[in-house]
């Protein structure tokens, strides 16, 4: 018997709870959320909104208001400089490093022990268990698991405690067992400097008997083809024959998919999505011939859902998880045993089914460009456009962005399309002025763009003049209320506009 058979059975449990998704969904989430308020009672949170007499969700919706980052950010400092009990009970050491805000160049999400146990690891034990069913002949624990991870770096210099990927977070704490079946080792799996630990993932996974990849798509991918270049091979399963899944999350593996399969060839690949994120793991894919991901409900995780039309509202609705419907997008807000309460994380989801909870991730509830992990907002598009003008002395009237995805070279960007009221003397300059400034106002576009290694330099497009008044004109929309989009996720407008800068 394989070390895969002998371990399956310990995965048995968490199959049957997560089957009582499909009939029990409501009472499992009202029995998180009593949980989490009970937990959180005597902390300076909790005893500002009164948790101790709050005894079920309409009492506590009435009771504690929607935040964002901003509202959080003041308690979440005093957690850093470590005081206790302040969100969530006792000190919270570890803190997840995401993109910014309007005001901050980066958030700094509190990862408590509690939501790194009872949600982040929950997460991918589920995730074993899931794929385990779907495939009965595997042999995962057969060999290696290529984890890919970020670094961390001190908090404000108090003992044990740091900021960092959460990626990170999860690989210095991961339990040592785990150790037997990951690579690479956690000294290079930490380094800072992705190229190095880039090249040196390659030569140790090289030489290893790797059955399965987690990570984001856009640097494994990276990984990869460091990988076929080491070894001279020109597929994936010439150099790990046993290799069979791909857990990955992050950014959307749709732009990837084509590339993998080129370079993996094997007709037992399986690929299997996962929705975790600095504040939380939300989602699995537990259909392999289903996009939809299953909301994963017996968490650490109290989900509510504003409408999309409502966002931005002073007071939008705030619906329970038994409330939603399918077919409708959905911002989601979440309570969480890391401290954060009724948190609005940004992401929109449509829900594809009931029973059980299934969900496709529909975007964000602004524009952004998320196609590498970048998360590039508006306000960022905004300051780093101030920037390039105030240096160069353009004046920008319109404009539009999106990713340029990896071509056969694994060469990708942002592909910036501006008209000018007042060009700059060097279109190049001010390309370059904006990608630094990016830089400087978003420290994930900052990490992409290190060394090329993810993101070239963006490029940018000059428009001609009247271009976007045309374009709009083409859909339909020109006058009134309507805008031209900033920033997009994929190209379906950029392309339009594109076809018509003639």
């Amino acid at each position: 018997m394989n070390l895969t058979d002998i371990l399956k059975p310990a995965f048995n449990g968490r199959l049957r709870a997560i089957d009582r998704y499909a009939a029990e969904a409501g009472e499992i989430q009202r029995g998180v959320l009593a949980q989490l308020v009970a937990r959180a009672a005597d902390t300076v949170w909790g005893r500002a909104y009164g948790y101790d007499g709050l005894r079920n969700y309409d009492q506590f919706a009435a009771a504690v208001p929607v935040s964002t980052y901003e509202e959080l950010k003041g308690y979440i400092d005093r957690m850093r400089h470590g005081e206790a009990d302040v969100l969530w009970p006792g000190r919270v050491r570890w803190y997840a490093k995401s993109s910014g805000t309007t005001n901050d160049k980066s958030k700094f999400i509190p990862v408590s022990p509690d939501g790194l146990h009872g949600i982040h690891y929950a997460g991918g034990r589920d995730a074993v268990a899931l794929y385990l069913r779907n495939v009965p002949g595997s042999r995962l624990f057969d060999g290696r698991s290529l984890i890919l991870g970020g670094s961390h770096a001190p908090n404000y210099d108090l003992p044990h405690s740091l900021v960092g990927d959460l990626s990170a977070i999860l690989i210095e704490n991961i339990n040592p067992l785990v150790n037997l079946v990951r690579t690479p080792p956690k000294h290079v799996a930490l380094l800072s400097d992705f190229e190095e630990k880039r090249d040196r993932i390659a030569e140790i996974a090289s030489r290893q008997n790797v059955t399965n990849l987690s990570g984001v798509p856009s640097w494994m991918m990276a990984v990869v083809r460091r990988v076929l270049e080491i070894t001279g091979k020109s597929s994936l399963e010439q150099v790990w024959p046993n290799l069979e899944v791909f857990f990955h999350g992050g950014v959307a593996f749709a732009p990837y998919r084509e590339q993998y399969r080129r370079l993996i060839r094997s007709p037992r690949m399986h690929y299997m999505e996962t929705y975790n994120a600095s504040e939380g793991f939300f989602g699995l894919q537990n259909d392999p011939s289903d996009a939809a991901m299953l909301l994963m409900l017996d968490y650490g995780v109290f989900y509510e859902f504003i409408p999309l039309e409502e966002v931005g509202r002073t007071q939008p609705t705030v619906l329970p998880l038994w409330a939603v419907e399918p077919g409708h997008n959905y911002a989601i807000v979440i309570s969480t045993s890391c401290g954060l309460w009724r948190y609005q994380i940004g992401d929109t989801v449509r829900f594809t089914s009931v029973a059980p909870y299934k969900f496709v991730i529909s975007g964000r509830t602004k524009s952004f460009i998320n196609a590498f992990g970048e998360e590039l907002i508006v306000d960022n598009a905004e300051r780093g456009l101030e920037e390039a003008c105030r240096q160069t002395g353009a004046i920008v009237s319109e404009y539009t962005a999106a990713p340029v995805f990896m071509d056969e070279a694994g060469r990708c960007r942002h592909q910036w399309v501006i008209e000018f009221e007042r060009e700059p003397a060097d279109l190049q300059q001010f390309a370059a002025i904006l990608d630094r400034a990016l830089q400087t106002v978003n420290s994930d576009y900052e990490a992409k763009r290190y060394k090329n290694l993810t993101l070239q330099p963006l490029e940018v497009v000059k428009a001609r003049p009247g271009l976007f008044n045309d374009w709009l004109k083409s859909r339909g929309r020109l006058g009134g209320q309507h805008k031209v989009p900033r920033l997009a996720n994929n190209r379906e407008v950029i392309d339009q506009v594109l076809a018509l800068n003639h």
